[in-house]
This record gives C-alpha cells, structure tokens and sequence, in this order.
C-alpha cells in the first residue's frame, strides 16, 4: 500500500517540466547511465550506477530495486511496465504500477544495451558475452544470436521487427533476421569497436558512433557513406535522436554533445556538458525539445536544444574520485580511487552501490539493514577489522567473498593496504564511526 500512495502522489504532480525549461533529476547516488522517456512524455526512467532504477514524474523519484550491480539501460514498454539490464548480466521487468521487477533471465557478461520491438512483444539485448538476447514478454524461451567476436554494445530493431542491427566491439555492424536468428548481411566492418547505432529505415540511414571517435551516417541498403562527423574526441560513447528523426545527439568520453541536423547534414551544437568525465546517457524529451543527459554527476541533467549553451554544466562541484591527488593522504588516494564512488563515511550512506561505511570496524559484514545485500555477505560470518579488510583487497571480492555484489578491486602492495585502514579509522572515527 505504501508503493501506491506514493505511486499515486507521484502522478499527481505536475509534469517534469514545462518544454523548453532547463531542469535536473537529482537523488540518485551513483553516474546516470541509461534514461529513457515514456511514451506520453511525462515520466522519465533513469539507471545508474547505485544498482537502482528511477521512476521521476515531478522530482519525486520511484526507486526500483533489483539489479545486484549497476544498471545500465532501462526502456518503457508501455505506461506500466519497463524493462532495465545491468553489470549484474540480468534483465528485470518492472511493474510500475507496483515497483516490483521479474527477472527474466539473463547473459554471461554485462548487458550494455536494450531495445524494444515495435509491437513492445520483444526485448534485444546486448551483452558483452558477444551475443545478443531475444526476450519475449510473453514468456516464451529466449533466444541468443551469436556471431560477433567482441561485446555487443548496442541493437536496434527494423521498423517492422523483422530485422534487428547490432554494434560490436569487434568493429562489425551486423543484420540478424529475427524470426529465424540468422545474419543476414555485414553491414560494416572496419578496424575499431562501434559503441552506438541510430536507425532512421524511413529515411534509409544509420547513424553510429565508434571507439576511435567515428560518427558515420550510412545508407542502409548500399552501406554508401552519407555523412561523417568524425572529430579528435573519442570515444563516442551515446547517440540519440528526437521522435521524428530531424535531430540527433552524440555524446562523447570528453563530455561533449554534438548536435546534428539530420536534414542538412550540419552540426548545430557542439556543447560542453561537463568538465568531469564523459557523457553516458542520452535521450530527447518527447516532444524534441530537451535533451536529457548522464555522466559522472548523481543527477539527470536535461537543456532545451534551443539554449544548449545557456545553462548550467554538470558535475557543478568537485567530485570526490576526481579530487588532486597532491591534495591527499596515500590512504585517502587509496580510497578515493578504489571505494569512494560505491562508499559513503558519514551515517547517511545516500544512494550509493554499496553500504556506508560509517562505524566497519567491528561491524558483522552483511548486518545494516537499510542496505540490500548479496546472500552470500548476509549470511557470512565476516567480521569487519584491520585483518578481513586487508584481506579483502590482498585477494580481491571474487575470491575473499565470491557471489559478492562488489566489483573485483584489488590493493597489491601491503604498504597501500595499510595506509588505506589506517586512514578509514580515523574517517570512521572523525565521523563518529567507532562510537
């Protein structure tokens, strides 16, 4: 009852906001690194890199929670239901009428990207396992297409679900016929990963941006050239377009988005828009008017296309994993590296992917209740001190606690190891950790 008062409260709320309005979407305690917008325009779904799942109309956000790792792309279906897929290799439906996500099943590596079918009856997925994943809604098996060598970092569908196209980082773009899982041509292959793909089969092109920071528009029957914006920046790390196809936005790993007329071929925009890290996540609002970005920021940033240049910047203040080394302790190096954008020290732990911790030492691992843990951490005897933390980054997760959520981080040298306990008993401490 509590999820739908609060759904409820949320849908009452006035819209994101008004078109052309300059807003952000701020709660989330980790990189935003998949939005999407429903099919009205009203809400917005963002993942990100605290593991969790937002649902925002109005700046009350829904948090959905499943995924054991981050979350990396999310998709509407329709206006009750969603799909999200992740670091942890799974794929989860979400009802959003009740915050509750199905597993549907999953890969055997991260899945980088998702799409829906044009008749929202299928989900592709794109895994870095180098296949990629046919989901039916309806509950039959799944399907996996194979034949990339590398990852698979994005899909899209043909606009009559007939055919879907792939990226990979084997620097192919392939065709796959979907009813009988075959590829059915080579559409691309060249020397370097192709991270992101724009399909316009109307207008016969695809866009697509790669790792040495290509972004190429091909026609799609010939595979002939159409435009190339290739610059000095790379990699290109996003691409979207607005509903009708008329615009498109490229994101890249200096924080930069590129804003391209797809009518005349020109660039429109070329905007910074952050000083810190690159830009993850892009979408246009529904009516075309907003881009919607995520980078290293805890916030969804959204301009109007119209006065890109205008408004604020992401990452405002300084990030804590980005703070001068020079400035720091080798303990706090150690932590700010390794721990600090999973990690919280004070009691309020915020959104982060892993616990806070504020008051470890002595601390049963697995016994905040606030924090969703792994099985194997909750139901471990690991008591947290000088000897188990040590060990912890000596052999790293994977072998200290395997089945663990916390992703393979390893201090080899011991001196590190020590400096970075030594200076987690005084943070703890300083903030009460130790009472």
């Amino acid at each position: 009852m509590a999820f739908r008062t609060l759904l409820t409260a949320l849908l009452l709320l006035p819209s994101l906001a008004t078109a052309g309005d300059f807003f952000t979407l701020k709660g989330h305690g980790g990189p935003i690194k998949g939005i999407d917008v429903s099919p009205d325009g009203s809400r917005i779904l963002t993942a990100s890199f605290d593991y969790s799942v937002g649902l925002w109309q109005g700046g009350t956000p829904v948090w959905l929670e499943a995924h054991r790792a981050a979350a990396n792309t999310v998709r509407f279906v329709d206006s009750e239901h969603a799909v999200s897929a992740g670091d942890d290799y799974d794929i989860y439906l979400w009802d959003l009428n009740t915050g509750t996500g199905r597993r549907l099943g999953g890969h055997e590596g991260k899945i980088i990207a998702l799409a829906l079918s044009p008749d929202r009856r299928t989900v592709a997925s794109a895994s870095w396992d180098r296949t990629i994943g046919l989901w039916s809604l309806a509950g039959a098996p799944a399907r996996f297409l194979k034949g990339h060598t590398g990852g698979v970092s994005d899909v899209v569908f043909s606009a009559d679900g007939a055919r879907l196209y792939s990226a990979s980082a084997d620097g192919t773009i392939r065709v796959w016929d979907v009813s009988s899982g075959a590829q059915t041509r080579l559409l691309l292959k060249g020397w370097f990963g192709v991270n992101t793909l724009i399909l316009n089969e109307a207008a016969g092109w695809l866009a697509y941006g790669g790792v040495d920071g290509t972004i190429r528009v091909l026609e799609v029957e010939s595979g002939d050239l159409i435009a190339d914006f290739t610059g000095e920046r790379s990699p290109i790390l996003a691409m979207a377009a607005d509903r009708e196809f008329t615009t498109l936005a490229i994101g890249d790993g200096y924080g930069f988005i590129k804003v391209i007329d797809s009518a005349k071929w020109v660039v429109t925009e070329d905007f910074r828009a952050t000083l810190h890290g690159p830009v993850w996540a892009l979408r246009f609002s529904a009516d075309g008017r907003n881009i919607h970005a995520g980078s290293l920021d805890d916030a969804m940033y959204s301009w109007p296309v119209a006065s890109l240049g205008e408004h604020e910047r992401m990452t405002r203040g300084e990030l804590s994993f980005l703070k001068d080394p020079a400035e720091m302790s080798n303990g706090e190096r150690q932590f700010q590296r390794k721990c600090s954008i999973c990690h919280a020290l004070d009691p309020d732990g915020r959104r982060r992917a892993g616990p806070t911790l504020f008051g470890i030492f002595g601390r049963p691992a697995g016994s905040l209740v606030n924090y969703s843990y792994s099985p194997t951490l909750r139901n471990s005897d690991i008591i947290w001190d000088v000897g188990t933390i040590d060990a912890l980054f000596d052999l790293g997760p994977d072998d200290f606690i395997p089945g663990s959520k916390m992703p393979m981080q390893r201090i080899t040298k011991a001196a590190d190891r020590e400096d970075l306990i030594a200076f987690l008993r005084r943070a703890t401490a300083a903030s009460g950790g130790n009472r």
